[in-house]
């Protein structure tokens, strides 16, 4: 199992500057990968100030040599397809391939796209993530692209540099389980990012929906597919190694292949760097 370290993009990890001194942090602590929120409004949060996300993990990549990145998740509906493939791509040149790409509708949708006159329903948004996914499979590629679909049109387009990593970066997709369309989306591609209805964001999942989510991901795995699947897990645990042990060794034994250090959403360290690089520091949960 691979750790990583989750922070939003607004409060004090609207500067870069703190979320370096997180990243560098985690290197030194022995974590394997940093993941930053991708918003540009949430009105439970609304009043803080907020970070680009791409501009906080181009940051994040000059400091570090080791953990991945990536912003998780990216909500792909609300991007230009071209737009977000070049940004993935040059992270994936600076860092020197160690961008993961997350990807999912993102939300709420009434801040993220609605407040922005993008009145699209979810089915819609759906429509978008799966042909945008397409179109930025294609553009690193490195290949031109012709396309000419629903919701997107591409003319003979050649996007360079492509990703250092070939075909292209992991993609995990997230979605809150248990329903059932997200993941099998993410069946499709490299990784499942499962958001649980009954454990909401630093909360703990049940070890029985897990082994729910993992059995029916594996299932709609097309068969020979030979690259890497990770099911990413999060949540908050405790400073003491034994007792995170506890935790996570259970969900590690019910396939994750992951586990995101979230504060809860709820509380007061949520986006404060003192909070969240006390438990950096303290280092990764081993087990």
């Amino acid at each position: 199992m691979r750790f990583s370290v989750n922070l939003p993009n607004f409060g004090d990890f609207a500067d870069p500057r703190n979320v370096v001194t997180v990243a560098t942090a985690a290197e030194q602590a022995g974590w394997d990968g940093l993941f930053v929120w991708d918003h540009v409004l949430h009105r439970r949060h609304q009043g803080r100030p907020f970070g680009d996300p791409w501009m906080l993990l181009t940051a994040a990549a000059l400091a570090t040599s080791r953990i991945r990145l990536g912003a998780l998740l990216t909500p792909v509906p609300r991007y230009r397809p071209q737009q977000l493939a070049r940004q993935v791509a040059t992270l994936d040149q600076l860092s020197g391939g160690r961008v993961v790409f997350a990807a999912g509708l993102g939300g709420p949708v009434e801040d993220e796209y609605h407040s922005f006159g993008d009145t699209a329903g979810p089915r819609l948004l759906a429509e978008r993530l799966d042909e945008g996914l397409e179109l930025l499979r294609r553009f690193w590629s490195g290949g031109p692209v012709n396309h000419h679909g629903r919701h997107y049109e591409v003319r003979d387009v050649t996007l360079l540099p492509a990703p250092v990593q070939r075909p292209g970066p992991p993609v995990w997709i997230g979605g809150f389980w248990p329903r059932r369309a997200p993941m099998r989306r993410a069946a499709r591609w490299d990784g499942a990012v499962p958001l649980f209805e009954t454990a909401r964001h630093g909360r703990v999942p049940e070890v029985a929906e897990v082994r729910d989510l993992v059995g029916y991901v594996r299932g709609h795995r097309s068969a020979g597919t030979d690259r890497p699947f990770e099911f990413v897990l999060g949540g908050a645990t405790p400073l003491d190694a034994a007792k995170a042990r506890d935790v996570i060794g259970p969900l590690c034994d019910a396939g994750a292949t992951w586990w995101d250090e979230r504060q809860l959403q709820t509380g007061p360290g949520l986006d404060r760097l003192s909070a969240v690089l006390r438990r950096v520091e303290a280092g990764p949960p081993v087990l």
